[in-house]
C-alpha cells in the first residue's frame, strides 16, 4: 500500500450541523469536499492509530463511491480494521448497535437522513463516538476547526476498490475491512428486548400489518424480523429495496409524504396497524386503521405501557423529550413517578442522560423514538413496541391511544415547515420574536394568556454543558404552547418550523380536527412572528 499526501485548501461550509454534514450530492462530488471533512474528523481523534471503526450508510446515491475513499483514508491514518455493512449499508440505528456490540472506536454514517436522494438529492456524514452516538458538540466544533486550517489529507494510492457485495475480511495493506451483515447484530437485540412469541402469534392470528420502508435503509431490517422472524406474510414490507433515489421518494415518514401507506391505512380493507421508516430506518411512523398516532403521542404511549414489554418490565429510570416535542410524555412520568428531561433537539443530547443511567425512553417530535439500548433514535424498534403492545393487550392502535388519552387527557400537537425561507429572512424573523420576548411574558391576546416567553437553554445535568438559543418559546395558561425554531437538516435556504400545543382533559373534546383545536395557536403565531410577511410564503409546506 502506498499512502499520498494530497495538497488542498479549506472549503467554506463545513460546519456540522444538529446530524452532521448535509449537503447536496453534487457538493460532495467536488475535488476533496469528502476527503476535506474526513480528514478534519480522523485528526480530531488523537488516539485514532490501531483502533476499530464502523462504517456505513443508507444506500442513498453516492454512498458506495464514499464509503470506498473513506476507507483508503482511514488505512492511512492507521487504522487497524473497519467494519463496513455489505453493500455500504448499515442504518443509523444498527451503525449504533454495531459500535456497542463489537467495542468499537467509534463509527461514521453516511445519511441525510429523510432528506431526499439521488444525483440531484442530498447527502451527509456524521461521526459517532464509542457509546454508539452522535459526537458531542466538542467534537463536531473540532472537526470543523479541522476543515479550516487544513492543507492537505493521506489517502491509500493504488489499492483495489474493497468488494462489498462480498462478507468476510479484506485488506487494505494492514488494515483489515470486514464486510459485515448489517442486519444481524441489530435483530439480535431486538430478540433480546421483545416478546418475538406473541409478536408471532398475532400475525398466526391472522392479523395484518402494512411496513412502508420507503425504498430506504430499513427495508432489509424490516423484511428479517417481520417476514423472517416474526413470520409475516410476504408483501406485509412494502417498498423494501434499498435504492439510491429511494425511488423518487421523499423517505420522511410522515402523512405529508408517505402517501401510499395512508391511502393502504385508510382503506375500508385496511391493515390492522401501519408502520414507515425514513431513509437510514431512525424515524417511524405509526398507524392504525384510518387513525395516525403524532410521534409525541407515542413516546408517551410506549412509556405509560413499558412494563407490558419484556425488556422495560423493571421500570423506566426516566423519560428525555426535545423541548419541541410535546408535554404528553411529562404527564406520564409525573404518574410513574420518575424525571421527564427536556433538551434540545437532536439525539447527542440524550446521550449523556442515558450513559448516567437517568434516562430509559427517549424521543423526538420528528417521529424519532429510541431507549437506552443504543444511542440513537430507532425507527424499527418503535414499531416493535407497538407491536409487542397490540400482541399483549389485543386491542387495536386506536383503542390504546384513546385509552391513552382518557387516562391522561389529550396534548393536540402539530408541526408547521415553512420551507426553502432565505436564510437572511429566516433570521430576521427569529431576531424580532427574540427581540419581542421581554414584553410578551404576561400579554393577553384575545382568551390566550402568554404566562412565559423565552429562549430556551438548556444545562446538561450530566457535564454542566451550556446550550443557548435553542428556540422561542410561548408557555400559555392552561398548558398550551407556541415554539418557534430554525431547522438544522435541510440544505438549501432555511426551515422555520412552528410547534404547536394544546392541552385538553376533557374526553368529550378529543375528537376535533387537530387543525381546528389548535386553530387559536396557529393565528397567534402569525400574529406574533408576521411569518408570511417575513417569508414571503403564503403558507407552510409541510404540516405534520
Amino acid at each position: 500500500m502506498k499512502i499520498v499526501q494530497v495538497s488542498t485548501q479549506p472549503i467554506a461550509g463545513q460546519r456540522p450541523g444538529t446530524s452532521g454534514l448535509r449537503k447536496k450530492v453534487s457538493v460532495f462530488q467536488q475535488p476533496h469536499y469528502l476527503e476535506n471533512f474526513v480528514q478534519a474528523l480522523f485528526e480530531s481523534l488523537d488516539d485514532r492509530a490501531g483502533q476499530t471503526l464502523v462504517l456505513g450508510g443508507d444506500g442513498r446515491f453516492h454512498n458506495r463511491a464514499a464509503v470506498q475513499t473513506i476507507l483508503r483514508m482511514a488505512a492511512a491514518h492507521g487504522f487497524a480494521k473497519v467494519l463496513v455493512g455489505q453493500g455500504g449499508l448499515l442504518s443509523t440505528p444498527a451503525a449504533s448497535a454495531v459500535i456497542r456490540k463489537r467495542g468499537a472506536y467509534g463509527g461514521v454514517v453516511l445519511s441525510a437522513s429523510h432528506n431526499p436522494g439521488g444525483p440531484d438529492g442530498d447527502f451527509g456524514i456524521k461521526y459517532n463516538i464509542g457509546n454508539g452516538g452522535p459526537a458531542p458538540e466538542k467534537v463536531t466544533e473540532a472537526i470543523y476547526a479541522g476543515t479550516q486550517r487544513i492543507t492537505q489529507y493521506p489517502i491509500a494510492d493504488d489499492v483495489a476498490d474493497i468488494d462489498l457485495s462480498r462478507l468476510g475480511e479484506q485488506r487494505i495493506g494492514a488494515m483489515v475491512v470486514e464486510v459485515i451483515d448489517p442486519v444481524a447484530d441489530h435483530l439480535e437485540l431486538m430478540r433480546g428486548l421483545f416478546d418475538f412469541d406473541a409478536m408471532r402469534a398475532w400475525f398466526a392470528a391472522g392479523n395484518r400489518m402494512c411496513y412502508d420502508a420507503m425504498c430506504a435503509a430499513g427495508g432489509p431490517y424490516a423484511r428479517a424480523a417481520l417476514e423472517g422472524a416474526l413470520g409475516a406474510p410476504a408483501g406485509t414490507v412494502i417498498n423494501g429495496e434499498p435504492l439510491e433515489d429511494f425511488g423518487g421518494h421523499h423517505p420522511d415518514p410522515n402523512p405529508a409524504h408517505a402517501e401510499a401507506l395512508i391511502a393502504i391505512m385508510s382503506a375500508a380493507d385496511a391493515p390492522d396497524f401501519g408502520a414507515a421508516s425514513d431513509g437510514d430506518a431512525d424515524r417511524n411512523m405509526i398507524l392504525g386503521r384510518r387513525f395516525v398516532v403524532t410521534p409525541s403521542d407515542s413516546l408517551a404511549v410506549l412509556a405509560a405501557n413499558a412494563g407490558r414489554v419484556p425488556g422495560y418490565r423493571d421500570g423506566l429510570k426516566g423519560i428525555a423529550r426535545s423541548m419541541p416535542t410535546s408535554q404528553a410524555a411529562d404527564r406520564v412520568a409525573a404518574a410513574l413517578g420518575i424525571p421527564c428531561y427536556e433538551t434540545p433537539t437532536g439525539w447527542k443530547f440524550f446521550g449523556n442522560l442515558l450513559d448516567a443511567g437517568r434516562a430509559t425512553l427517549c424521543g423526538e417530535e420528528s417521529y424519532g423514538t429510541g431507549s437506552d439500548h443504543v444511542r440513537e433514535k430507532d425507527g424499527l424498534w418503535a414499531v416493535l413496541f407497538w407491536l409487542n403492545l397490540l400482541a399483549a393487550t389485543g386491542e387495536s392502535v386506536e383503542q390504546i391511544v384513546r385509552a391513552h388519552w382518557a387516562r391522561f387527557g389529550r396534548n393536540y400537537y402539530s408541526r408547521h415547515d415553512w420551507e426553502g425561507v432565505p436564510t437572511e429572512r429566516a433570521d430576521a424573523l427569529m431576531a424580532a420574536l427574540r427581540a419581542r420576548l421581554p414584553s410578551l411574558a404576561g400579554a393577553r391576546f384575545g382568551d390566550l394568556l402568554i404566562e412565559q416567553a423565552d429562549d430556551f437553554a438548556y444545562t446538561d445535568p450530566v457535564d454542566g454543558s451550556v446550550s443557548t438559543r435553542q428556540g422561542v418559546r410561548l408557555l400559555i395558561a392552561g398548558g398550551s404552547r407556541v415554539v418557534f425554531r430554525l431547522s438544522g437538516t435541510g440544505t438549501e435556504g432555511a426551515t422555520l418550523r412552528v410547534y404547536l400545543e394544546r392541552y385538553e382533559s376533557d374526553p368529550a373534546l378529543h375528537d376535533l380536527p387537530p387543525q381546528d383545536a389548535l386553530g387559536p395557536l396557529i393565528d397567534l403565531a402569525e400574529q406574533i412572528a408576521g411569518i408570511r410577511a417575513h417569508t414571503g410564503l403564503d403558507a407552510p409546506a409541510v404540516i405534520t
